[in-house]
């Protein structure tokens, strides 16, 4: 009931000089989550579907951006030295590394609507996002990336899918 007219929408920006897109997506699986490493994020599961993702793809890595949160204190020795940790990026490192990875992964629990998400697309990253994550927003589940449960088994199945298949990964970046 409220007149078009007055009503706008103001996404969050994003950088498009420092947050620009890749080129192709790489060779080596290489998955990338930013955020505080903490339990409402879901790192909890993001770290047991990687333990998946290692059985299928040796090779892959995994990197978390974020300061680790008092919440994961109990989680934390149980994960730590299985991925690479930047407790802060500067943005221009951030792009850097973003244009350098496979895809974007946040099982977020919840989650407003996270920057890092837009950041994650401009630079050409499918995103594999929990509905919880605020992605739905700008994604379309098998278009820019997939929108799953915070089920470890089906964010691994969502990682493995964009790690082996370069075709598919390259057609979500650039729909992103």
């Amino acid at each position: 009931g409220i007149d078009p007219n007055k009503c706008f929408v103001s996404p969050f920006g994003v950088d498009t000089s420092t947050f620009t897109p890749r080129l192709a997506p790489p060779q080596k699986p290489r998955f990338i989550s930013v955020g505080t490493i903490c339990v409402r994020k879901g790192h909890q599961y993001l770290f047991q579907a990687f333990q998946k993702v290692r059985a299928v793809l040796p090779e892959a890595e995994l990197i978390c951006v974020g300061e680790v949160k008092r919440d994961f204190r109990r989680e934390w020795p149980k994960w730590k030295g299985t991925f690479t940790h930047y407790p802060a990026l500067p943005h221009a490192k951030l792009a850097e590394l973003l244009r350098a990875t496979t895809a974007f992964v946040l099982p977020s629990c919840e989650e407003g609507f996270a920057r890092v998400l837009s950041e994650a697309l401009a630079t050409g990253l499918p995103l594999i996002a929990s509905y919880e994550s605020g992605a739905t927003t700008v994604v379309q589940d098998g278009v820019e990336g997939f929108i799953v449960s915070r089920r470890p088994e089906e964010i691994a199945a969502a990682m493995i899918r964009l790690g082996q298949d370069f075709a598919l990964n390259h057609k979500m970046g650039e729909a992103a």
